[in-house]
């Protein structure tokens, strides 16, 4: 759950370390929704291995701030082993340093979405490319009850000058049958590099594009609201929608680059559980 313009989700997102609780929910769930009794033989120990793959897409603004959206199939993953090691949505591999039934902190490559360049629109003529790249996720995550609070700080490794994000999260969820429904609010802080290469326009930028000069600091990004359901189709087959409704503030909202302040971001899944 880094945030992208973020999805996952989102940004994404997703956009996405309360939303790794949530599939490890929803796996349990679903093991012992599947798994008849059978009193006629031993109880053979559970698997610490989960497997689910299979197609995705992903939903996002087709750069920050702007009005139109782009479609990125993605292939999506949900393998973990003993709630330890996982890859999962946009985190490609990940470590649960600490861990429990109820907490997880730790790390994660995250490949993130988020990039600008200047053929996508001609509003972006003059002010230069900006590409997608990994990310270092930092993250925390805690349950109680119905309740997920979750934090995660995303840096870019890449140089792309996507600086630092961090993403704050609450999630409530309800499981019914074989649903799972989770809703909640949060919010994104971004740097100053962050905002500066996303939203700012600098004197050489202003000239070769027409815009105004403008420039940013840190500070809040967004405020959002998360959604999420995945529903088990089947013993081997389940899918899921994770969406992050979100508003642009303070410097990304002000910024002469910004067409619209409300965002989406959506990764939609189905997956075949080994």
């Amino acid at each position: 759950m880094s945030k992208h313009e973020s999805m996952l989700l989102a940004k994404r997102a997703s956009v996405f370390a309360a939303a790794m609780t949530l599939v490890y929910a929803t796996n349990a769930m679903a093991d012992d929704a599947v798994t008849p009794p059978d009193n006629s033989v031993a109880a053979q120990p559970a698997s610490k291995w989960k497997i689910g793959v299979g197609p995705g897409v992903f939903i996002t603004p087709q750069y920050p701030g702007s009005h139109e959206l782009r479609y990125i199939p993605f292939p999506s993953l949900d393998i973990s082993y003993d709630d330890r090691v996982f890859s999962q949505g946009p985190d490609v591999l990940g470590l649960n340093v600490i861990r429990s039934e109820n907490y997880h902190v730790g790390a994660s490559i995250s490949f993130d979405f988020q990039s600008r360049q200047e053929k996508d629109d001609p509003h972006l003529h003059g002010l230069g490319n900006v590409d997608a790249g990994p990310k270092l996720k930092l993250f925390a995550d805690y349950t109680v009850w119905a309740f997920t609070g979750s934090v995660a700080l995303y840096q870019d490794i890449a140089g792309h000058g996507q600086g630092k994000t961090v993403v704050t999260d609450l999630y409530a969820s309800l499981p019914a049958g074989g649903w799972l429904f989770s809703v909640g609010p949060g919010f994104t802080w971004a740097d100053a590099l962050y905002t500066r290469t996303f939203f700012g326009v600098s004197g050489q930028q202003s000239a070769a594009s027409g815009l105004p000069a403008y420039s940013t600091g840190s500070g809040i990004r967004d405020v959002h609201l998360n959604a999420y359901v995945s529903y088990d189709i089947s013993k081997h087959w389940y899918a899921s929608v994770a969406m992050t409704l979100g508003r642009l503030e303070h410097y990304a909202a002000a910024s002469p680059i910004t067409e619209r302040r409300s965002e989406l971001n959506t990764l939609a899944s189905v997956y075949y559980r080994f």
